[in-house]
């Protein structure tokens, strides 16, 4: 199911139920999420089994030697915990290296960043500020993938802490000194919330993430399966300053285009520091729903693991930029094409506990 052209009105397969508690005061701002690229007591990852969602197996092992890969990787800059059932931790095995550690909590697929646990600091003491999976918008089975942040605080031992919303994490961007950027389309939407107005979700973001203003820009509805997050397009770098990828030749009726550049414009009118990175022009996959984001790196402890899309101009491109943002940390880019064929990266395959 592509990520990116996914139609809209398709047969939901996913479940409805949601988590249920007692929602985090919209007043409280004694915790906050710590920016990506502070340090990282380890990165957590998912491991893709469900052949419901993946029917081609030998693409399956692909997008699991990919996942493989990525965490083989970041093993190299510190610790990494996939998140697999049991009874499939043989067969990942296989592709890890010994200093991937396992914990036993059943997924479906891989997007660690939607279903995983968003990690935030009270105090000295980690909890989990929760924003309950529901496969964007029922838009995808995720029978386990909406109990995994859940398990993984309960296995932790830390506190789950309800946000009362739906979502995912991927949806929303955050500098970690109180701004967010998100896309309306996948937060302001009765996929996810239905009945909330927009000034209640934007203050139960703001809460989730200890934060004291978020940017809005429109997005676009129902012609991705994510409602188009924001992680594909900008990243924060560090306090106001963004990082973002768009075409050099726009195609005005293509509504990710328009999309992008009403978002650009968005963030420099907010008088942020936007740096831009050409989208690749000769990327190996030509096809239209195919997700060629820079933006979609990950920054783990000392390094940057970021795609690369065999454009060489484009590729060199990013790698600079990538220096430029993250001086003295390493940047390692790798072939991950199996992501970009059902919409997604290497930032959308992870997420980091901090220290």
């Amino acid at each position: 199911m592509d990520r990116r052209r996914f139609l809209a009105g398709s047969a939901a397969l996913g479940f409805t139920q949601f988590f249920t508690g007692t929602a985090m005061s919209e007043n409280s701002n004694e915790f906050y999420v710590p920016a990506e690229e502070t340090s990282h007591d380890r990165t957590f990852m998912q491991w893709p089994v469900n052949k419901l969602i993946h029917h081609d197996v030998v693409f399956l092992e692909f997008l699991q030697k990919t996942i493989a890969e990525i965490a083989n990787t970041i093993s190299e800059f510190e610790a990494v915990t996939m998140l697999v059932g049991k009874e499939d931790q043989l067969h990942a095995k296989k592709y890890l290296t010994n200093k991937i550690s396992f914990m036993d909590v059943p997924t479906d697929d891989l997007w660690c960043r939607d279903s995983g646990p968003l990690f935030a600091k009270q105090g000295k003491n980690l909890v989990v500020s929760h924003i309950q999976f529901n496969g964007w918008g029922n838009k995808q089975i995720h029978k386990n993938d909406r109990t995994i942040a859940a398990s993984v605080a309960r296995q932790l031992d830390l506190p789950l802490i309800d946000t009362g919303l739906v979502g995912e994490v991927g949806g929303v961007e955050h500098d970690g000194h109180g701004l967010l950027m998100a896309h309306e389309s996948c937060w302001i939407n009765k996929n996810r919330n239905p009945g909330l107005s927009r000034n209640t979700i934007e203050k139960r973001l703001l809460t989730a993430y200890g934060a004291k203003q978020i940017i809005w820009s429109k997005g676009v509805y129902g012609e991705d399966i994510t409602d188009y997050h924001i992680d594909s397009l900008a990243r924060f770098t560090g306090a106001s300053r963004v990082l973002m990828n768009l075409p050099d030749q726009p195609d005005m009726k293509d509504p990710f285009h328009i999309a992008a550049l009403e978002t650009h414009d968005r963030l420099v009118a907010a008088k942020l520091d936007v740096d831009v990175i050409p989208e690749p022009q000769s990327p190996r996959i030509k096809s239209l729903d195919f997700v060629a984001s820079y933006a979609n790196y990950y920054v783990c402890n000392g390094g940057v693991i970021a795609p690369q899309f065999g454009d060489t101009v484009t590729d060199k491109l990013a790698v600079g930029a990538l220096k430029r943002h993250y001086p003295g940390r390493e940047i390692v880019t790798l072939n991950v094409d199996a992501l970009g064929e059902i919409g997604g990266g290497i930032h959308c395959a992870t997420q980091q506990m901090p220290v």
